[in-house]
């Protein structure tokens, strides 16, 4: 079938990218659902740093491809061998298909699906199949969702069935936004009550780590990005303190603010300097957690004694180190019952045609959760 889709043909164009357009919207052929996949016709999606990253050349992927990772949609067609999906069902992608056979997958990562890794990095779905073409010529898949279409195709693993009570602008960012930050701060980590706690980067997903903090009853709640508007909206959201990342006294405000630093400080923002705040404002026995990603080139530096001499802990957290089946419906049930007001994060909705000036306000930082109608 004929649909309309964002692809990316180069990275690294200039911005504004209103005027350099490395997102053609273009016309492509989309391949029926073979033996485990499922037709769906999008209906949300959400630009998300992740998309940027490929955009600008950060996070380099096989081209062309079809950009977009987080979104939902509405079953149209299923494949052989998918038994639990109908036509009609509302589904929420999550950007690592899950196997559930691989060793990470059988031991309770599946965040970490090595197949899963795999397909994303060459473009493919976890079949190895491409089901995107122009003409003779294949378009890769990002991430096995390509969400900035009409329809796609997915692997049966890279959806989660909602129920209809929830907006598709609603659902579609527990696909990224609210997996990767609510998970970061509930299953990489689980700080006690009481604990201090910081979060760099107030994007859709660090905003959603604050929500999630939140419910953890901290003595301490810091919020701290370069945009006082986010600030903002983080006190309101229910932290305790915001501080301005370039204030070139931030480390020393929240450490005296904390007695010595936090328990525990989420880096969310992908960029060294942020990484290198979090480390720096974390206390002796806490632990500093990223989920942003920055430029492969790029290189976080600390002394090594440090780890040892003050029991330090640096984690990663991708994808929230979370099981989509599992957490999805988790937390659209706390969505639900008040605890996490995602709907609060949701700022501009837009066409398809104005995808790349959305990409615009995202590098600037003058926005959080832009939602693409479909």
């Amino acid at each position: 079938m004929k649909i309309r889709a964002a692809v990316l043909h180069e990275m690294g164009l200039p911005r504004p990218y209103a005027q350099s357009l490395p997102l053609q919207i273009t016309e492509i052929d989309l391949d029926p659902p073979g033996p485990g996949e499922v037709l769906v016709r999008m209906r949300a999606a959400g630009l998300c740093h992740s998309d940027l990253s490929v955009i600008n050349g950060d996070r380099p992927r096989p081209l062309p491809m079809a950009i977009g990772h987080e979104g939902a949609g509405e079953v149209v067609e299923v494949g052989a061998g998918v038994k639990d999906l109908r036509a009609g069902n509302h589904v929420v992608a999550a950007f690592v298909p899950c196997c559930r056979t691989c060793e990470p997958c059988a031991t309770g990562r599946p965040a970490l699906c090595e197949p899963g890794f795999r397909a994303n990095s060459t473009g493919t779905l976890l079949s190895g199949l491409r089901r995107l073409h122009r003409g003779d010529q294949d378009v890769h898949h990002h991430l096995g969702v390509s969400a900035f279409a009409d329809y796609a195709t997915m692997a049966r693993e890279s959806l989660v069935e909602v129920d209809d009570g929830l907006s598709f602008d609603e659902a579609a960012v527990f696909g990224c936004a609210v997996l990767t930050g609510v998970g970061a701060m509930t299953n990489t980590v689980q700080p006690a009550p009481g604990s201090g706690l910081a979060v760099i980067g107030l994007g859709g997903v660090g905003l959603a780590a604050l929500l999630a903090a939140r419910t953890l009853r901290p003595q301490v709640l810091i919020a701290c990005d370069l945009s006082a508007e986010k600030l903002e909206l983080a006190r309101a959201l229910g932290a305790t303190h915001t501080v301005d990342a370039a204030d070139a006294n931030a480390v020393e405000q929240i450490r005296d603010l904390t007695r010595g630093g936090v328990h525990y400080a989420f880096e969310m923002a992908g960029s060294v300097k942020a990484m290198e705040l979090a480390y720096r404002i974390t206390r002796r026995g806490g632990v500093t957690v990223t989920a942003g990603l920055p430029n492969p080139q790029h290189l976080f530096s600390i002394p090594q004694v440090g780890i040892v001499a003050e029991e330090r802990t640096i984690k990663g957290s991708y994808l929230g180190s979370c099981d989509p089946a599992r957490d999805i419906p988790r937390y659209i049930e706390m969505y639900r019952q008040g605890k996490l007001p995602i709907d609060r994060l949701l700022s501009e909705r837009i066409g398809l045609d104005d995808i790349n000036a959305g990409f615009d306000r995202l590098a600037e930082g003058r926005t959080i959760r832009q939602i693409v109608r479909l």
